[in-house]
C-alpha cells in the first residue's frame, strides 16, 4: 500500500490485553496500525484489526518475535513499506516469569528468558525503530516511543525477581532514548501499569482481589486495559509536548507511599 496522511503506530503485543487497548485508542485518534505479535497470535490480532477498522483505521499484522533481534530490521521495514512512515512505537510485548517463587530458586534460564524478551528484545527493537525515524523526513506531527513497564519498575515483588529486574532496566532505557532522540523531536515515555485485568494477571486473581479489598490501592478496583490504552494514546499524540523521559503511573495510586 502507498503512504497515507494518517500517522502510523507500531504496537507490539497487540493481539490482546493492554496492546489491543492501546491499538484501539490510537485508532480512535486517527492512527493506522502495524500490529506486531507472535505468528500464533494472528487470530487474536485479526480481532484487534477488525475493531480498529470500526474506528476508521487501517491495520496490518506483522508476525514476529521481538526476542529475535536479527529480524527487527525486516519487521520495521515491513511496516514502513506498507505505510510509508513510522510515527509511534508502543513497546508493550512482554512475558511474565514461568513460575513465581523464592528468589533463591531463580534459575539462569528463567532470568535469560525474561530479560531476552522484556529487556533485550525491547531495547533493540526500539533501536531499530529510532534509526528508521531518524532516516525519515521530519514530519509536522508528533513522534513518540511509549514503553509499557510495570509498577514493578518501582515496587519489588520477590516472587518474580526476573520480571522486576527487566522492568526496572526498561525504565532507565526510556530515559536513555529520551536523551538521544529529543533533538530530533521524538519524545520517549514510560507507562507503569499497576494491577490490570489481563491474561498475565489472571493467575493471581484471588490474591489481587483480596489485596484490593484490603485497601492496597486508593482507587479500589482493578485497572482495565483501556485505562492504560488511553494514557498511551494521549502520550503518543503529543498532548504533553514539554515532557520526555518520564513515567506515568496507571495504577490507581498503588505507587503512593503512605504512613
Amino acid at each position: 500500500m502507498s503512504a497515507t496522511s494518517r500517522p502510523l503506530a507500531l504496537v507490539t503485543g497487540a493481539s490482546r490485553g493492554i496492546g489491543r487497548a492501546a491499538a484501539l485508542s490510537l485508532a480512535a485518534r486517527g492512527y493506522d496500525l502495524a500490529l506486531l505479535d507472535l505468528p500464533a497470535c494472528a487470530a487474536d490480532a485479526a480481532v484487534t484489526g477488525a475493531e480498529a477498522a470500526k474506528r476508521g483505521a487501517r491495520a496490518d499484522f506483522v508476525a514476529g518475535d521481538i526476542a529475535e533481534i536479527g529480524a527487527h530490521a525486516d519487521l520495521v521495514a515491513h511496516a514502513c513499506q506498507w505505510h510509508g512512515t513510522l510515527d509511534v512505537l508502543v513497546n508493550n510485548a512482554g512475558i511474565s516469569v514461568a513460575r513465581r517463587g523464592d528468589i533463591l530458586d531463580v534459575a539462569p534460564e528463567s532470568l535469560d528468558r525474561v530479560l531476552g524478551v522484556n529487556l533485550r528484545g525491547t531495547f533493540f527493537l526500539t533501536q531499530a525503530v529510532a534509526r528508521a525515524m531518524l532516516r525519515a523526513p521530519v514530519p509536522a506531527r508528533p513522534r513518540a516511543i511509549v514503553t509499557v513497564t510495570s509498577a514493578n519498575a518501582l515496587i519489588a515483588s520477590p516472587d518474580r525477581a526476573e520480571y522486576c529486574l527487566a522492568k526496572t532496566a526498561l525504565s532507565m532505557m526510556v530515559k536513555l532514548y529520551a536523551l538521544r532522540l529529543a533533538g530530533a523531536g521524538i519524545a520517549c515515555y514510560e507507562v507503569r501499569p499497576g494491577i490490570i485485568r489481563t491474561e498475565m494477571t489472571r493467575v493471581a486473581t484471588q490474591k489481587y482481589d483480596r489485596l484490593i479489598a484490603d485497601g492496597l490501592t486508593p482507587i479500589a478496583r482493578w485497572g482495565e486495559p483501556e485505562d492504560v490504552g488511553r494514557v498511551i494514546a494521549c502520550l503518543a499524540a503529543g498532548e504533553l509536548p514539554f515532557v520526555t523521559g518520564d513515567a506515568v503511573h496507571v495504577d490507581g495510586g498503588l505507587h503512593i507511599h503512605k504512613l
